[in-house]
């Protein structure tokens, strides 16, 4: 009897305690406070690329990809920067990036979200496994993934060594022993050093960051003088951040040293031709002129500028021209960006996989591009660089700019390029 008297008691001062509270309004001040909290909880999760990264998870994509499980390319860890495709975004975005700090930063592969085909390669890259073999030839960095170019960009001439394995150029009297990479290719005579000297090494810092809609990472290489093969001490800065429409690279050179020095700067990823049909992808580039091969075997230009204008070269029509069965293996100068442009861009549409890829120039650093696309292969390459091919050479004018950066003890220069991607209108879209 006496326990039934405490129940009915209890119940009686419970159904007191909620009238008071609903009366006095504090259950709603509650509810606010929580709902305020929540919301907090998730805008800090969401900008540290949880849920991103939940997501992933829930449809069984893995934070790195298995079979990087064990391969360190250049002795490093890879990484990749990864987000997930906006529920419902009808366009193509990019999902992926894969980095190689250990041999200067490779971009090896770019993946985007096409709508009609799913996750696809951007570029025309071996897989992890193959590329890791591949990377360990002295200067294979150049025709694997996209490498990123310094202290210079695209070619170097000079002369070859007895033995054909280093190229010898000059800079204001000092003498450079470079590699002679361009005898490795089929079909080619002379002595050219390619891409550069950053693919060969290490990164000494690594740093990743998650953002709301994918990520950054960033590595730092101590070059010094690049093992005694470039003039005074250089530091290079390689940042890239992953967006679901855009990609930005960012490089920064610095000279650390106590001497003048040049510095020149690129990237050049192959993109793949995700349709299939060569024929049909157009490319588009900035109003500009082109740098005149003699002999494409030695691949030495001969100091001339050739218009682009009514040529086979011309590529300046807002829609892009067709590449046909063009073979490119050519150097742009002179560029001029479109009038709506903020800065010189390339076009690159593929209307069978329905995307396009538009880089844009975004530091004027940017002096030429460089287009390699053989006519009987399933990649294109573009290659913004800050200087001409064979920028040290004789054959220039006095007074022609080849893009080589002089840089003083502590100063330094920015390459910097935004790539986006962006959806072709089919046949049925045109018609409306």
């Amino acid at each position: 009897m006496y326990l039934a008297l405490l129940r009915k008691e209890f119940a009686r001062l419970r159904s007191r305690a909620w009238q008071a509270t609903m009366r006095s309004g504090a259950l709603t001040i509650v509810v606010v406070v929580l709902v305020v909290v929540g919301l907090a909880v998730g805008w800090h999760e969401h900008r540290k690329g949880h849920f991103a990264r939940l997501k992933a998870e829930i449809r069984g994509i893995p934070s790195q990809p298995h079979e990087q499980a064990g391969i360190r390319p250049g002795g490093q860890e890879v990484v990749v920067l990864q987000r997930s495709p906006l529920p419902g975004g009808g366009g193509p975005e990019f999902v992926s990036a894969t980095l190689l700090p250990g041999v200067g930063m490779n971009v090896l592969q770019i993946k985007a979200y096409l709508p009609d085909r799913g996750e696809v390669d951007l570029l025309a890259s071996p897989p992890l496994d193959e590329a890791a073999q591949q990377l360990r030839a002295p200067g294979a960095g150049v025709a694997v993934g996209g490498a990123i170019e310094a202290p210079w960009a695209g070619r170097l001439s000079g002369f070859a060594s007895e033995d054909g394995d280093t190229v010898t150029a000059m800079w204001r009297g000092h003498r450079l022993e470079l590699p002679n990479t361009w005898q490795q290719r089929e079909g080619t005579v002379g002595a050219m050093a390619v891409g550069g000297l950053l693919m060969s090494r290490a990164s000494n810092e690594v740093k990743t960051n998650a953002m709301p809609d994918g990520g950054a990472a960033q590595a730092v290489f101590h070059s010094g003088n690049f093992d005694g093969q470039w003039v005074s001490h250089t530091d290079i800065t390689t940042t890239v951040q992953l967006s679901g429409r855009a990609i930005e690279l960012n490089v920064v050179a610095r000279n650390t040293g106590t001497e003048v020095e040049p510095v020149g700067m690129g990237w050049r990823p192959r993109f793949a031709i995700v349709g299939g049909d060569r024929h049909m992808v157009t490319l588009r580039l900035p109003n500009s002129m082109r740098i005149e091969i003699p002999d494409r075997r030695t691949g030495v230009p001969s100091g001339k500028l050739l218009p682009v204008q009514g040529t086979p070269y011309d590529f300046t029509r807002p829609e892009g021209t067709p590449l046909g069965t063009l073979d490119l293996d050519d150097c742009f100068v002179h560029l001029r960006p479109a009038l709506l442009d903020n800065g010189p861009s390339v076009e690159l549409r593929d209307p069978a996989g329905q995307y396009g890829l538009r880089i844009t120039a975004v530091s004027s650093s940017i002096k030429a591009l460089r287009v390699y696309a053989p006519a009987n292969a399933n990649f294109v390459s573009i290659d913004p660089m800050t200087n001409y091919d064979d920028p040290f050479g004789r054959e220039w004018p006095k007074d022609e700019d080849t893009g080589m950066v002089v840089l003083g003890p502590g100063q330094s220069v920015q390459w910097k390029i935004r790539m986006e991607i962006f959806p072709l209108q089919t046949t049925a879209d045109q018609k409306f």
